[in-house]
């Protein structure tokens, strides 16, 4: 399976953006799909997840109450609405799928297919 992220671009603190995870080669829709994201010098960190569902959401405590993840599994794409950002949410987001199927994790090793990432830099 190969994922594709779009959405990622320039905003002013505050604004938003809605990032897309689109899914080819065969369905996810028995998967959960999280979004990562990296910024420069620093590793690899969780943003969030969905469940295979769309019924259960994880987020890491700085993107609580900011961001919100989505699914409708007949359309494919896997969403992350971003609001309020922040600088310090500028990075490199990726989104990737679950290794098994019916479970929600947040570590990445939990995950295996992974996109090629998409850009968003927010100034302040």
């Amino acid at each position: 399976v190969q994922l594709v992220e779009s959405g990622g671009g320039l905003v002013q603190a505050g604004g938003s953006l809605r990032l897309s995870c689109v899914a080819s080669g065969r369905t996810f829709s028995t998967y959960a799909v999280g979004w990562f994201r990296q910024a420069p010098g620093k590793e690899r960190e969780f943003v969030s997840a969905i469940s295979w569902s769309g019924r259960s959401t994880i987020y890491a405590d700085s993107v609580k109450g900011r961001f919100i993840i989505s699914r409708d599994n007949a359309k494919n794409p896997v969403y992350l609405q971003m609001n309020s950002l922040k600088p310090e949410d500028t990075a490199v987001y990726y989104c990737a799928l679950s290794v098994k199927p019916w479970d929600l994790p947040s570590k990445d090793f939990d995950f295996g297919s992974w996109g090629q990432g998409t850009q968003v830099t927010v100034s302040s």
